[in-house]
């Protein structure tokens, strides 16, 4: 049998019972406790490096790394306004409030970062304002209006445009009690509005009176009943006017018949003229006849007697063609007034 162990002694592997060394110092641990050590060792390691790399990652994300553009803002005073305070453009934040101080003469400073992939929405031309609500906080805003200005240099300095609500509250109060006076002074028993509401039912009652709006538009009965007498003579002046007219039509289209119709002077003037140009012609013939006879009398002169004669028949020939011509010059002058007076008379 095996003896038993010392009370002090160790069992084989425990490592909390070595036996101290030569010079009184303590054995190396087992392999198995400098594992475990170890493997806390990198857990701390890995935690510490999530913690750092999460706060690197914080601080990214918040803009810490990226390159800012400056701006110097200066107001009359700095109520409202806070460092880490926000600028926004359009509604979108494209800085912050960095510093907030005081200069010489006595204005506020105010420090304003801006992200360079932001400043590009800030030209020259750009207006920055302060403006406190009545409720909610104080903002800073910028306003571009034309975005083709050159860009806004780095650390420009720009003058702030304060609006205050707060401020405008006195003056519209006063204000609002002046508009309330007026009114008051205008809905009096004496006021003008009181004076405007009767004229306006003195107005009506004229309106639905029996002249209607004749009678109000005139003011009085007699000047109203004027107008209507006037106005029925020129109705009756109108008709006058009308039958006149009328009439006149009636009587050109009667003197339109009687001249072109087919029975009008215009017929019988074309056939006259149709007579007269064949009588012409008749009395030219005998006047070449004539001339043909003369010619032959100067030449036979022993042949007087019948020569005498046969001019005593063509005479009488002549004076029977004019006695003809007369006669249808007569028949024209009949028919158509050509010497005598044209006037139309109307009846």
């Amino acid at each position: 049998m095996d003896e038993p162990l010392p009370p002090d002694a160790a069992a084989p592997g425990d490592g909390a019972g070595a036996a101290p060394g030569p010079h009184g110092l303590v054995a190396d641990e087992p392999p198995a406790d400098r594992h475990i050590e170890r493997r806390a060792a990198a857990l701390l390691l890995a935690l510490l490096g999530l913690i750092v790399a999460s706060g690197a990652y914080l601080l990214y994300a918040r803009g810490v790394f990226e390159p800012m553009q400056k701006l110097v803002l200066v107001a009359e005073d700095s109520e409202g306004v806070s460092v880490g305070m926000p600028v926004t453009f359009s509604g979108f934040v494209i800085g912050r409030v960095q510093r907030i101080g005081l200069v010489e003469d006595g204005s506020v400073r105010i420090d304003v970062e801006v992200p360079r992939k932001e400043a590009h929405w800030l030209r020259t031309s750009s207006v920055f304002t302060l403006s406190r609500g009545l409720v909610g906080n104080t903002a800073i805003r910028a306003y571009s209006g034309i975005l083709a200005d050159p860009p806004l240099p780095d650390g420009a300095m720009r003058k702030v445009l304060v609006g205050d609500a707060a401020a405008e509250v006195p003056k519209l109060v006063s204000q609002a009690r002046e508009v309330l006076a007026s009114v008051g002074a205008m809905t009096s028993p004496d006021g003008a509005l009181a004076a405007t509401l009767a004229q306006l039912q003195t107005a009506t009652a004229r309106l639905a009176g029996p002249q209607g709006a004749l009678g109000m538009a005139m003011g009085n009965p007699q000047d109203a009943a004027k107008v209507v007498a006037t106005l029925d003579q020129t109705h009756q002046l109108l008709k006058r006017l009308d039958g006149l007219v009328q009439r006149t039509d009636g009587l050109v289209g009667h003197a339109d018949a009687q001249v072109f119709g087919p029975q009008g002077l215009a017929g019988d003037a074309k056939a006259t003229v149709a007579q007269v140009q064949a009588l012409l012609a008749d009395v030219r013939g005998n006047l070449k006849k004539v001339d043909g006879l003369l010619d032959e009398a100067q030449g036979v002169a022993r042949n007087a007697r019948v020569a005498t004669t046969d001019l005593g028949q063509l005479r009488a020939e002549v004076e029977a063609s004019l006695r003809k011509v007369e006669s249808l010059v007569n028949e024209i002058n009949r028919k158509w007034p050509l010497a005598r007076d044209t006037e139309v008379k109307l009846p």
